[in-house]
């Protein structure tokens, strides 16, 4: 009932910019947060940022200052703008979320299908 549903990513070259979008869908009472995590092949599936309804945000130190996650809490959505991507950030990017379902009482994590992002000249 619940879904995550990515989209915006693609083809860039170093030191462009991309905005990822995540919508969460379906049976949902609350959200607690929302993220964004990413694997690039033969690596294992790391965290990039997270924001929380509240707005407070966290990076991993290596997307701080270039990347900027945000939610807006009406449409249930995160973004994720991207800016001087480099090559090294090349990986598929899974939206990542704490929802509430209506129905149980506690939350638990979503994760969504995951977008391409390559970054090559």
């Amino acid at each position: 009932q619940v879904q995550l549903g990515e989209s915006g990513g693609g083809l860039v070259q170093p030191g462009g910019s991309l905005r990822l979008s995540c919508a969460a869908s379906g049976s949902i009472v609350s959200i607690n947060t929302m993220g964004w995590y990413r694997q690039a092949p033969g690596k294992q599936r790391e965290w990039v940022a997270t924001v929380t309804s509240g707005a407070s945000t966290r990076y991993a130190e290596s997307v701080k200052g270039r990347f900027t996650i945000s939610m807006d809490n009406a449409k249930k959505t995160v973004y994720l703008q991207m800016n001087s991507l480099k090559p090294e950030d090349t990986a598929v990017y899974y939206c990542n979320a704490e929802i509430k379902p209506s129905w149980i009482q506690s939350s638990r994590g979503y994760w969504g299908q995951g977008t391409q992002v390559t970054v090559s000249s």
